[in-house]
């Protein structure tokens, strides 16, 4: 049954202060000890021609999944595999081209015991992140990274708290240790997360975005104003561009363009396009990133960008509420 909660504010923060302290004083206590075992494991997930291959059982299982993940998404292939599932099937999903991180405080889940024999007679590696290194998984992976720690945060020393931090703190050095050894970039990274926003900036084409083919305005420089303007309210973008015999643009004409002429001239039925156009309109290529063409579109203060390849030829146009409808910007 559970018993009457007591709480007071002053005692609650003292509460909080002391676990993070005592998290605090065992990752320096990693820090410490850190040796060549931590090389040798990055010399190993380095020469990995598989998968990383992370393995543990209940809190030290959570662990072993954000472990895998950072993996993952920092250029070393992994997955996680539940040491509970490994014994019923899983383990065939490891081979013997792959690594093993072995998670277990402990170091005497009796299903790691049982798997990882099998997994050596494959000729995998393993590599134990454990807290006492006279355990079974001490005895049984080829590098051993040591997680001990004095005492769990839970002041029943019974809840996985400074052992578990410590054993993600591991996890963490060795993906970025990976990472750093691997040149892994800001590119890499986006190709990892897509759907990110870091993704959308460095994977998002000018070609992804422009529009073009019937939904391009388009004008010769002899044309009236008039029929321009209809142009423009069929297409939608709030400009024409104006192209010559070989679709090279020569101008742009904008809705801003439009209210200045107004201003000026009141009637401006008897205009033709060359005569209000913008010359030399600001363009970008196809194949440069969407958020260059925004960093222009900014630098220069303007709305509209004319899309052209190598050849000079108008491929297409962009208004900057398509970046930002392609969460560019």
């Amino acid at each position: 049954m559970m018993k009457n909660i007591e709480y007071a504010p002053e005692k609650a923060l003292n509460s909080g202060r002391r676990t993070i302290q005592a998290e605090a004083q065992a990752l320096m206590d990693l820090h410490d000890r850190l040796d060549k075992n931590f090389s040798n494991a990055i010399a190993l997930l380095l020469d990995c021609q598989g998968r990383v291959v992370v393995m543990g059982l209940g809190k030290s299982g959570h662990i072993g999944r954000k472990i895998s993940a950072t993996l993952a998404s920092t250029g070393t292939p992994s997955f996680f595999v539940h040491s509970g599932e490994a014994v019923h099937g899983d383990l065939g999903m490891v081979t013997g081209r792959d690594i093993v991180i072995a998670i277990s405080y402990s170091g005497n889940s009796n299903e790691l015991s049982t798997v990882l024999p099998v997994v050596r007679r494959l000729g995998t590696k393993v590599i134990a992140i454990c807290g006492h290194p006279h355990s079974d998984l001490a005895k049984l992976c080829d590098v051993f990274l040591d997680a001990s720690i004095q005492k769990e945060a839970c002041p029943l020393n019974l809840a996985p708290t400074t052992s578990t931090t410590v054993a993600l703190a591991l996890g963490d050095a060795l993906a970025v240790t990976c990472l750093e050894a691997r040149n892994f970039g800001e590119s890499d990274f986006a190709r990892s997360h897509p759907g990110g926003a870091l993704g959308r900036r460095l994977l998002t084409y000018v070609r992804d975005v422009m529009r073009q083919g019937d939904d391009l305005p388009l004008v010769s420089p002899d044309i009236p104003l008039p029929q321009a303007l209809k142009e423009m309210s069929l297409k939608r973008m709030g400009m024409t561009a104006v192209v010559n015999d070989n679709n090279e643009p020569v101008g742009i004409f904008t809705d801003g363009d439009l209210r200045r002429l107004i201003v000026r001239h009141g009637d401006i039925r008897h205009f033709t396009m060359h005569e209000v156009m913008s010359s030399h309109p600001k363009s970008i290529a196809p194949d440069e990133l969407a958020v260059e063409a925004a960093s222009l579109m900014e630098k220069n203060k303007l709305s509209h960008m004319l899309v052209v390849d190598k050849q000079g030829t108008l491929v297409g146009a962009m208004h900057m509420h398509d970046l930002m409808v392609a969460k560019v910007i």
